[in-house]
């Protein structure tokens, strides 16, 4: 008799954690530029718009790829695709030692968008390679407890080389974080390729037993989704879709929150409490810290009762509330911290439910091109929330409005989440 737990349990020990490891060198890479921004900045000559639209830029090669790189990752596999993509984005990481000014800034960033644009989303799909949606809560939100923690683990690092190799061997502080940060990446997309495997059907680490079960469970949600008229087979209906914009929407309205703290606690904290980086990267740890762990609770309890719209409403509420009282005048750094940690949880958690709704709306093509097009279209907030932010700087001086316009996105996406109308 074949133990499904078990089963699941095998995979999970399997997977999990090495793709959680991928991930955060993933987000590390894409958002170490907020803290190289305290001394690249200076050393550049570039103003806070300037480094909002190059911080932002990446999510345009994002947004521009990251269907086809979904699309590829159906016929060639997980295991080359994903490797590949670590390889390059590596690389390209690397590379931002030779920014010179705005032109080159731009530049790299965009490339760095295009080479990663498709891990996130192939990720996620190739979770319904493995899991019916039963389970998906839980593992998406163990998967996305990286995306914290690499602030935790980054942040402290980050700080560390900041504070003490500038100078060495001719290069800056901020060049080194790039190239230390970098070359991990690149490692581990080699490993990859070697690692995964494409699906429970190549699975050679599972017993026929355990094979045989995984796909007959897969293809049983099929039947149901097919039977709830909850599939959309097409690639195009995930376009034509009302539900698929509305989770566009809420991910969107996540996302200018998430970008505002990634791209610019760094400096919220330097404003609040400290110019030291060593001391800003370890504070920078504790929002992140605190959101890994609320995560996965959150995640678990949503998997127990099954619901999601409300979870995923609450979490954007609190998000939004904590971004609006942080943003008052005459808050205390450690009041400050203690809102803006509040504000990381409830945006963790809301986006580690959230993608249960759509992987359990769509199926086949339409899975893959509408789980992209969901994160495509909510990543564009990652080009203009540190855009926004930036130019309100330049123009104000200071975070007030700029906290305001995130606690409005983020109970934007909460009004729409509540609205929503799904099944349990």
């Amino acid at each position: 008799m074949i133990s499904e737990k078990a089963v699941y349990n095998r995979v999970t020990r399997r997977l999990i954690p090495f793709l959680f490891t991928c991930y955060i060198l993933a987000y590390v890479d894409r958002v170490n530029i907020g803290f190289a921004k305290l001394q690249m900045q200076q050393d550049l000559a570039m103003s806070d718009t300037v480094y909002g639209i190059g911080a932002g830029i990446f999510f345009i090669g994002y947004f521009l790829f990251e269907v086809p790189a979904n699309m590829l990752l159906e016929r060639l596999g997980a295991r080359v695709w994903l490797g590949g993509l670590m390889v390059l984005w590596g690389a390209v990481s690397c590379c931002t030692v030779f920014t010179r000014g705005a032109a080159s800034f731009y530049a790299i960033r965009m490339l760095l968008g295009i080479v990663e644009s498709g891990f996130f989303p192939g990720v996620i799909l190739y979770m319904t390679f493995w899991y019916p949606r039963q389970h998906r809560a839980r593992i998406v939100a163990l998967f996305m407890s990286a995306n914290p923690l690499s602030g935790v683990i980054a942040g402290p690092i980050s700080g560390r080389i900041l504070a003490t190799m500038s100078g060495l061997h001719g290069l800056r502080a901020w060049q080194w974080l790039f190239l230390i940060e970098g070359i991990p990446s690149a490692v581990a997309g080699l490993v990859t390729m070697f690692y995964l495997v494409d699906g429970p059907a190549k699975a050679k680490w599972l017993l026929p037993g355990e094979r045989d079960h995984l796909i007959r469970r897969l293809r049983e949600e099929e039947q149901i989704k097919q039977s709830e008229g909850a599939a959309r087979h097409r690639m195009v209906d995930a376009f034509r879709s009302g539900k698929v914009w509305l989770f566009c929407a809420i991910y969107f309205g996540f996302q200018m929150g998430n970008y505002g703290l990634w791209f610019w606690l760094p400096q919220i904290l330097k404003d609040k409490i400290t110019p030291d980086p060593w001391l800003i990267g370890l504070v920078s740890a504790i929002p992140w810290a605190l959101s890994a762990a609320a995560m996965i609770l959150y995640g678990r309890h949503s998997d127990r009762t099954g619901e999601r719209r409300n979870h995923v409403a609450l979490a954007a509420g609190v998000a939004g509330v904590a971004f609006a009282a942080g943003g008052m005048a005459g808050v205390p750094g450690a009041v400050a911290v203690a809102l803006v940690s509040v504000s990381a949880i409830g945006i963790m958690c809301g986006q580690s439910v959230f993608w249960s709704l759509p992987t359990a709306a769509l199926s086949g093509p339409a899975a893959a091109a509408g789980i992209a097009w969901i994160n495509s279209v909510g990543n564009l907030a990652g080009y203009l929330s540190p855009f926004l932010i930036g130019r309100i700087r330049d123009a104000t001086g200071n975070m007030l409005p700029a906290q305001m316009l995130l606690a409005g996105s983020c109970l934007a996406a909460a009004v729409i989440a509540w609205a929503l109308k799904t099944r349990r």
